[in-house]
């Protein structure tokens, strides 16, 4: 790899760093003094040294020590000391090769609020169990602090230390594929965090000038190393650490789809013999991403959003794009995928939002219900235990689990929590009061925290309780909701799943205000057909002599050969 250290076999390891800004770039492995780094072409500084697996390291750029931006490990946090790592590991179930797209089912989860990667490791078989095949970790990667959700990461090629080392890590990626499950990563490659974060101190071209993200400078992924430096982190993940599938958040803040083709294409190359899938987070509903050979799906907010409309009634903020006609929008998303493919959204300011995408596979969107962001980034982060109809809420989650768009569950969904998922950090002083009263600022334009005392309320992200409200414990239903998703996978399992690849949409029809009717024809010609009913007042459903499953007067799903 270009960047980070690369253990040369005979206890030394080569060193480097990409920093055009510097005049001089030494670096001082621990209990020695700092030594000189050479300089080389295009702002690159190298230096072999003894150095075996386990040795501590830090670079000198002028007055200031940094770590080292591509660290394999840390030793303190994301201000102190990087560490050689040894990249060899006994992999137990070294032939995995992962399971064909189609057969996922995603549980979004975060180590950390569940007690770090032994912990996860723990709860595989009961996932497997419910009917999951695949779990996605949050962003694992350094980040200021010891808690947080991971997308303020600075060292994206380093573990987090509190949620365990990179063996540790390893060996739950290898434990998941003894259960038969596929494991992914969620990673950040637009922008990084506040706190950690010395890049710009010596390399100031690794960012664009010109362009920002909502949460700091965005990355310029135009220059060769920069896109180097994020392509060789996917591939680390991939290869290394044998992740079946990564998550790219938020990619429409890099707004570069060259960068995020040739990615795709490199990735594609390097694990030929694999089941490695490639997905998107894209607000800008950027179809042609979704084009064979490149990713495999999107996450599909527009499922979500019209669905909590029709849910809980709610339509302030980006929900307002949602509000009216939300059956003819639901339509829309069960039979083309995008609700907005080029219209213009009243939430962006009229902005045209979306590309077409009626000619892609229902597999490429990744519905759901609840996420991190859908549940975490409300004021007070209630799940939809909290806010929607039980009966209603158990005819979303039958369309979620036996619609043939990938579904995405959100830990905890699956035995009905009802505790929070809140917005937590770990930051201190200056910085811990921006987070905290920027939080509470965001929800000024809601009506129930129009007025500081409302706000005052909404949980302080810094404070340790905020994190341990947000572990989550079954609801008080749990036997009901696990009873229910684990019949519902089982059912998707046996009669969709093995019909999936090659589904195509024939039509949604919305009736009324809060029901539609969608069909799809499978791929040995059978038809899927789903009618789900949101009203407060239902109306009767289509009658079915053998109905795959059914809720009265809320769903039904039958396959007609």
């Amino acid at each position: 790899m270009t960047w980070g250290p690369e253990p040369l076999g005979d206890g030394t390891t080569r060193f480097r760093l990409w920093a055009p800004e510097a005049p001089a770039v030494a670096i001082e492995v621990d209990g020695q003094p700092p030594v000189d780094m050479e300089p080389g072409a295009d702002g690159w500084y190298a230096r072999v040294l003894p150095a075996a697996a386990g040795t501590r390291y830090r670079f000198h750029v002028g007055d200031t020590t940094v770590p080292d931006p591509a660290s394999r490990r840390q030793s303190g946090g994301v201000h102190g000391w990087s560490v050689v790592s040894d990249t060899a590991y006994d992999w137990r179930h070294p032939d995995w090769r992962g399971r064909p797209w189609q057969e996922t089912v995603l549980l979004e989860v975060h180590a950390g609020v569940l007690g770090g990667f032994g912990a996860v490791t723990d709860r595989l078989p009961e996932w497997k169990a419910a009917g999951v095949t695949a779990i996605e970790l949050m962003p694992i990667a350094a980040f200021g602090g010891t808690r947080g959700w991971g997308y303020d990461g600075v060292l994206p090629y380093a573990v987090h230390e509190s949620y365990g080392t990179p063996d540790e890590l390893k060996a739950l990626v290898d434990a998941a594929h003894g259960h038969g499950l596929s494991i992914f990563l969620d990673v950040v490659y637009n922008h990084f965090g506040p706190d950690g974060n010395y890049l710009g101190q010596y390399a100031a071209d690794f960012f664009d000038p010109d362009v920002h993200t909502p949460w700091g400078g965005a990355v310029a992924v135009e220059r060769p190393e920069v896109a180097r430096f994020f392509v060789d982190n996917a591939r680390m993940w991939l290869d290394e650490y044998r992740f079946d599938g990564l998550r790219l958040d938020a990619v429409h803040a890099i707004a570069n789809a060259p960068f995020l083709d040739a990615m795709a294409a490199e990735l594609r190359a390097a694990f030929p013999d694999r089941h490695v899938h490639l997905v998107l987070e894209n607000e800008a509903n950027d179809a042609p991403r979704l084009a064979p050979g490149r990713y495999d799906a999107q996450w599909n907010d527009d499922f979500h959003n019209v669905l909590h409309v029709l849910l809980t009634g709610e339509t302030s903020a980006y929900y307002a794009d949602f509000a009216d006609r939300p059956a003819e929008r639901l339509a829309r998303c069960l039979s083309e995928g995008f609700i907005y493919q080029g219209e213009p959204s009243p939430n962006h300011d009229g902005a045209v939002r979306g590309t077409p995408s009626a000619h892609l596979s229902p597999t490429a969107f990744v519905a759901f219900l609840q996420n991190h962001d859908q549940v975490g980034n409300r004021a007070m982060g209630e799940r939809l235990v909290a806010l929607a109809d039980p009966a209603k809420l158990a005819a979303a989650t039958a369309l979620l689990l036996l619609s043939p768009q990938i579904p995405l569950l959100f830990m905890g969904e699956e035995e009905g929590s009802d505790t929070p998922f809140l917005f937590f950090t770990d930051f201190h002083d200056d910085l811990a009061d921006a987070v905290r009263d920027g939080r509470r600022r965001e929800f000024a334009k809601f009506a129930a925290f129009a007025d500081e005392v409302a706000r005052a309320r909404i949980p302080d992200p810094n404070a340790r309780d905020t994190f341990d409200r947000s572990r989550p414990r079954p609801g008080a239903d749990a036997d009901h909701w696990r009873t229910l998703h684990r019949d519902l996978l089982a059912l998707r399992h046996r009669h969709i799943v093995p019909r999936l690849a090659g589904a195509v949409s024939i039509d949604a029809v919305a009736h009324g205000d809060a029901a539609v009717t969608a069909r799809w024809r499978l791929s040995d010609g059978a038809i899927l057909t789903i009618a789900i009913d949101l009203a407060d007042t239902p109306a009767p459903l289509p009658a079915t002599e053998t109905p795959l499953f059914a809720l009265p007067a809320r769903f039904i799903a039958w396959i007609a050969s």
